[in-house]
């Protein structure tokens, strides 16, 4: 059996394959940033699955694309966590942008990006990754992503930014008080993902003329800093992979228009098409 994850900060989702390439099951696990969470609690978070916890022993294979997996260091990480769960699979490790990379291909070379609780960017031409810029993380990097959207909305609460029926729906929505919000941002091992449930708030109201221009302003930034460094960035798609791309769609055309780029597809969940990559260009190479 072969098991693909595409794991994000906040969850993974996996899909197990029969060796013919025939799809046994789909199911989810909490995210695995080995830069958010300790990689030792991998195997105990992974076992709390009861699907996973039944195929551990079955598995032949384990192509895991996760987000902080983008040095050496962090890949080998959660291998070895992996290995422990899944003791006879030959475990392959990489971060979450080559998962984006395949899932968004469509047969020609383009600048690929993830807008999800984090962002990324690389190009990818068909066979290898390259990626010219590092990913900061969402402390000082981060832009366009749904924890920098919910940061910009929570400091705009607090310093009293937010126009009043916003300010208001924030209120009567989280009660949110600056003692829990401080401890929620600086000492829980999750921090981004806090940050970017405040999207929900956004997504209800993007129609709003305020989380319009915030939001659009958001994601100039995000082009400005993640995309316009590539030298192929005026000649080629641009396509995006993550939920935050998928829900502010509209905006995010809108602001890429405004600095002459294109934006090409953008899949809100790539575990489906990094599977149909796998079965492609993958499987045939076991």
């Amino acid at each position: 059996m072969i098991a693909i994850v595409d794991g994000g900060s906040t969850k993974c989702d996996w899909v197990i394959l029969e060796n013919t390439g025939k799809v046994s099951q789909k199911t989810e696990s909490v995210g695995f940033n080995p830069n958010i969470i300790s990689a030792d609690l991998i195997p105990q978070e992974i076992e709390k699955n009861p699907h996973l916890f039944l195929i551990k022993n079955q598995l032949d294979y384990v192509y895991f694309y996760g987000s902080g997996c983008g040095t050496a260091e962090n890949a080998l990480l959660v291998e070895t966590q992996l290995q422990k769960v899944f003791p006879y699979a030959k475990v392959t490790v990489k971060e979450d942008l080559t998962a984006a990379a395949y899932a968004a291909y469509k047969g020609k070379p383009a600048i690929v990006c993830i807008l999800g609780t984090g962002s990324n960017s690389c190009y990818f031409d068909g066979k290898s990754v390259r990626r010219d810029l590092p990913s900061l993380g969402f402390l000082i990097g981060d832009e366009g992503s749904g924890s920098a959207i919910g940061k910009h909305l929570v400091r705009r609460f607090f310093m009293k930014k937010l126009p009043q029926d916003l300010h208001q729906e924030f209120v009567e929505t989280y009660h949110l008080t600056i003692d829990d919000a401080i401890k929620n941002m600086y000492h829980n091992p999750r921090a981004n993902a806090y940050l970017a449930e405040f999207n929900k708030f956004v997504i209800q109201r993007k129609q709003h003329p305020y989380f319009q221009n915030m939001v659009f302003d958001e994601m100039k930034n995000f082009f400005e800093y993640q995309v316009l460094p590539y030298e192929e960035a005026r000649e080629t798609e641009i396509n995006f992979i993550g939920s935050i791309a998928y829900y502010y769609e509209d905006v995010l055309r809108a602001a890429a228009a405004e600095l002459n780029l294109t934006v090409g597809h953008i899949v809100q969940k790539p575990i489906e098409s990094l599977v149909e990559f796998h079965k492609k260009y993958i499987f045939n190479q076991l």
